[in-house]
């Protein structure tokens, strides 16, 4: 791992990538370097065909406080030009996280405010410490959280959306697994072994059938099942069973043996 950087990165020997937020001075606050740092660490795993899976948490005893102070006076002083190039820096780093082609699992570890909440949507699995808060504090500032609205509100939808961003109040832990920010909270003590429980679980599903299937959620989400989404399914499954690991899938089932990609795990 590289220290000097904002974001840290390493691959085990099963292909769990770990990207760790690497600001605990400041909660891991967001800047310019952080945004760079983690768009090169989300490009970097998601490049490579040796990561299986990706875990996102942060250094120290914060997960990500959001904007970092010193960047917000700076931007204040930005035209609305340089303002939107900043913000689209972070906006594509977040569709990179959401979009990524690997199954991400993120370890809540601290408080999470702001665009911290944004990374928490943008994972697929998300185990909270019970020590974690949580705000979208951003009207309280004047600002609004329109990069991150869209994976927000996605995840925890209209009704909840509506009271967190316009209240900007602090939630606790079991209320972020209530309305479905998160999909479980433990122990802080115990955090990092219940996300080996479900890095193992992930580890004997196919790679390329969860880049699929995760790609498969965004694209039915929310669309009404008619004749065209019926046939688009049916062609996607018949599409996946001719593939090697569809076939080396099935083969291993019917011949109770492990698929190729669990062999080693």
């Amino acid at each position: 791992m590289n220290e000097e950087k904002t974001v840290l990165t390493g691959i085990d020997g099963r292909g769990v990538a770990r990207i760790v937020l690497n600001r605990p001075e400041v909660r891991n606050a967001m800047n310019a370097a952080f945004i760079r740092d983690l768009t090169d660490a989300i490009e970097t795993v998601g490049a490579d065909d040796s990561v299986r899976a990706v875990v996102l948490t942060g250094q120290g005893k914060g997960f990500c406080a959001g904007a970092d102070l010193a960047w917000m006076r700076r931007t204040a002083d930005y035209s609305v030009e340089e303002n939107y190039a900043d913000s689209g820096r972070l906006g594509r780093m977040l569709k990179l996280l959401n979009g990524l082609p690997k199954p991400v699992l993120g370890l809540i570890n601290g408080h999470a405010f702001g665009g911290g909440v944004g990374l928490v949507a943008c994972c697929d699995i998300a185990i909270a410490s019970a020590a974690a808060k949580f705000s979208l504090s951003e009207v309280r500032l004047g600002l609004t959280p329109a990069t991150i609205g869209p994976y927000v509100v996605r995840k925890i939808g209209q009704s909840h959306s509506r009271r967190y961003f316009l209240s900007a109040e602090i939630f606790d832990a079991p209320r972020a697994e209530e309305i479905g920010l998160v999909q479980m909270v433990t122990e802080a003590d115990a955090l990092e072994a219940k996300g080996e429980e479900f890095i193992d679980l992930l580890l004997l599903g196919g790679p390329k059938a969860q880049a699929i299937s995760k790609d498969l959620i965004f694209r039915v989400s929310d669309r009404t099942v008619d004749d065209d989404l019926i046939e688009w399914t049916s062609r996607l499954i018949a599409d996946i069973r001719a593939t090697e690991e569809g076939k080396e899938g099935a083969g291993a089932f019917l011949e109770k043996r492990k698929p190729a990609w669990q062999v080693g795990d």
